[in-house]
């Protein structure tokens, strides 16, 4: 049959729907990561209010699934406040507010493994807050922080098959369309599999990479 095998151009299709899913995974964790360590300083500055909230929000996402968040997003909060939602928005929101949850919680632990005695003494020596924190706990709790950061973006790259479900054409959106069209599920989802896996990988290797070069800078410092 015409349309029951492979063609060339699947390949392309294949590497394009890698190139969304790559994509869309860049975006948010890099929306994500700024949330979510934004909403540790926040937490270790111990803002009233503002803290209590943050908490509640991300108790809310860490705990709560992924594919939910993404209906909700998508079909709840659109038939609610009567606004139009494309797939690829409804992608970026849910997948940030869950990587920043998780981020929040990485933040919160890297931060508050510092001594305070550190913190306390930078304080003596006439350092103001933003010194403090750009120069005594980034350094540090970027060194601590990178290893979870990188399993968790690992984690959030596989995550990001779920967005197929709301029509967007990532990678797995892709691999079911040539499923359906070939009718050959093994050679598919091996090939998609790969993919993800090779991208995992890169991502993994660069996690590892900067890992390396935090914690030499920071045994260089001293710290």
């Amino acid at each position: 049959m015409r349309y029951a095998e492979f063609t060339p151009f699947d390949i392309v299709l294949l590497l394009q729907g890698l190139g969304v899913t790559v994509g869309l995974f860049l975006v948010t964790s890099l929306i994500g990561v700024f949330i979510g360590v934004l909403w540790g300083i926040v937490r270790f500055y111990r803002v009233p209010v503002l803290m209590q909230v943050i908490t509640f929000v991300a108790e809310i996402l860490k705990n709560s699934p992924v594919l939910v968040q993404l209906f909700l997003v998508f079909f709840g909060f659109p038939a609610f406040f009567h606004v139009n939602v494309t797939p690829v928005q409804a992608a970026i929101v849910t997948l940030s507010a869950n990587t920043a949850a998780f981020v929040y919680v990485i933040a919160v632990s890297s931060i508050e493994s510092i001594g305070r005695d550190q913190i306390e003494a930078a304080r003596v020596f006439g350092l103001s807050r933003w010194q403090v924190l750009r120069h005594v706990i980034a350094p540090q709790a970027a060194a601590f922080s990178i290893g979870p950061l990188t399993a968790l973006l690992v984690n959030q790259l596989q995550v990001t098959s779920l967005i197929s479900v709301i029509g967007v054409l990532d990678l797995a959106k892709i691999g079911a369309t040539l499923n359906l069209r070939t009718l050959k599920p093994f050679i598919v989802w091996t090939a998609v599999g790969i993919l993800y896996y090779l991208a995992a990988k890169a991502v993994a290797s660069l996690g590892a990479w900067a890992e390396k070069r935090l914690r030499a800078h920071s045994a260089f410092r001293g710290l």
